[in-house]
């Protein structure tokens, strides 16, 4: 059997272990070469409009239609922006859309899926315009100092969001409503007490509206910090499953993961933006440019960004799994129940066809997570 009987929505409780493996593996290998390409196309075009000159074309256009820089800014990124967006459109809706149908993962129709996109791309407007209009400010205003506050500015806006994110931002997009099982609360609430856990809420949103796969987070900063549940894991884990992947949560919130990443991401910011900074100021004589301000430049800067960035993901994913592992461990050694873990872990695998045992280079390059399979390992291997 091959994914094309999954072009019919064959449930797929209707296909065997061995069968969803090497389905999750030709998913998961879809998905990577749909993200590769389209990186490619992004760096192609940021070459392309610096090695071609096309970059200072389309300023001239933008400032042909306006002498105030910040609107020829938007036009700029926004004539720019329309070019790619025209390229990636069909990888987009393939790995969207098309493929999540295909392997009988979505629930989203056509309109939906559109509906969803147009409510990112307004919000997007929303908060990016004003921070485009912030960079640009700090770009023209503070000479060779404009990396150093830029930094504080991202990390005050990273706070900002982190602590909107889960009452003003998330609401946008899903239906959150406290946990009405009360067997479910009961266990949930019991868990806090015995780990001296103090959240602000703990809910459940309407996932099932985009997808058939199930997840579980933990969100929000300060005052805004809650453990959201999908409505596809509640109503498909059993209640001790459920309590697991709760005590995962619980112990991101406990070690104070967000923190720690939130410090160590802040850390790596100011690192790239110096250096970004310095190859972009001693750069710019030779690409033509004038200044670190001029609109034509910033796909140069954007070049570096993007470069440092890609060179930076692995070290991140280190952190990441680390304090996944950690988790796993909290959620262990709270719980007692390493076949809860066991099972929750082979139905996230199952419901999200997750692949279990992925290429470790692949693993280690941009798994935000363990593969599934060393996690399940982990358990049975974990003395309780």
């Amino acid at each position: 059997m091959d994914s094309d009987k999954l072009k019919d929505n064959i449930p797929q409780n209707d296909i065997s272990s061995e069968e969803k493996a090497k389905l999750a593996k030709k998913y998961s290998k879809t998905h990577q070469i749909l993200s590769l390409v389209s990186s490619v196309i992004f760096f192609a075009v940021l070459i392309i409009l610096i090695f071609t000159g096309l970059s200072k074309e389309i300023e001239s256009i933008a400032l042909g239609y306006t002498s105030n820089k910040y609107f020829a800014l938007l036009i700029f990124l926004g004539i720019i922006g329309v070019f790619e967006s025209i390229i990636n459109f069909p990888l987009n809706f393939y790995a969207g859309f098309i493929l999540e149908h295909k392997y009988n993962l979505s629930n989203q129709t056509l309109i939906k899926y559109f509906t969803e996109r147009l409510k990112g791309f307004v919000l997007g407007l929303v908060i990016g315009i004003p921070v485009l209009f912030a960079f640009y400010y700090i770009l023209s205003t503070f000479g060779e100092n404009w990396w150093l506050i830029l930094g504080i500015f991202m990390f005050v806006i990273s706070v900002i969001l982190g602590r909107l994110a889960p009452t003003l931002i998330m609401p946008l997009f899903y239906k959150f409503k406290p946990i009405e099982n009360e067997n479910i609360k009961n266990r949930i609430l019991e868990l806090c007490k015995k780990t001296g856990v103090k959240i602000q809420g703990i809910f459940t949103f309407d996932m099932s509206k985009n997808t058939k796969k199930a997840n579980a987070a933990f969100t929000g900063m300060g005052k805004s910090r809650r453990i959201i549940l999908g409505d596809t894991l509640m109503n498909n884990f059993s209640e001790s499953e459920i309590e697991t992947v709760f005590a995962h949560e619980v112990g991101h919130y406990t070690k104070r993961h967000i923190l720690k990443m939130t410090a160590v991401s802040t850390l790596m910011t100011f690192a790239g933006l110096f250096i970004t900074a310095r190859l972009y100021e001693g750069s710019l004589e030779y690409f033509g440019f004038t200044s670190v301000s001029e609109i034509a430049a910033l796909p140069l800067l954007f070049l570096y960004l993007s470069l440092y960035g890609l060179i930076t993901t692995p070290i991140s994913n280190i952190q990441s799994r680390k304090y996944e592992w950690e988790a796993d461990t909290f959620a262990l050694q709270t719980t007692k129940d390493k076949s809860a873990f066991i099972s929750a872990m082979e139905k996230l695998a199952d419901q999200n066809l997750a692949d279990k045992t992925p290429n470790r280079i692949i693993e280690y390059l941009f798994h935000s997570h363990p593969s599934l399979e060393k996690r399940i390992q982990f358990a049975k291997d974990f003395p309780v």
